[in-house]
């Protein structure tokens, strides 16, 4: 297990921003993980997707390392954000884009407000 927190370390600090989810962002495999990787996607975030599934140790490891039992999960950062529902509250509420400002991480703006007036 140490193996895999070690690695789950290195991608989560290496990154600046990183989804573990199910499936990969160009082919998801559940609902939750399409969901976050849908608005990353939508908003033109560069990410690191690591695809859980391919791999017992990091998708019991991701959950370990968090202490959050669900996945997805996303990082900014090196810094914990949450899963789907966080991330959908956060993005309809404006706080995802204020994370991401105040980490430098580049997205698109009109297309967060976009999601917001689609949601609102």
């Amino acid at each position: 297990m140490t193996d895999a927190k070690t690695q789950i370390d290195e991608t989560v600090k290496s990154n600046d921003v990183v989804l573990y989810m199910k499936g990969t962002k160009s082919m998801p495999q559940c609902g939750f993980s399409s969901r976050v990787a849908g608005v990353l996607n939508y908003m033109g975030v560069e990410y690191a997707d690591v695809n859980v599934l391919a791999d017992e140790n990091i998708r019991q490891g991701i959950k370990d390392y968090s202490d959050w039992p669900t996945i997805p999960q996303l990082y900014v950062k090196g810094e914990f954000v949450g899963g789907c529902d966080i991330i959908t509250e956060m993005t309809l509420s404006g706080e995802l884009d204020q994370l991401f400002e105040q980490n430098g991480v580049s997205y698109d703006k009109d297309a967060a407000a976009k999601i917001r007036e689609a949601n609102g």
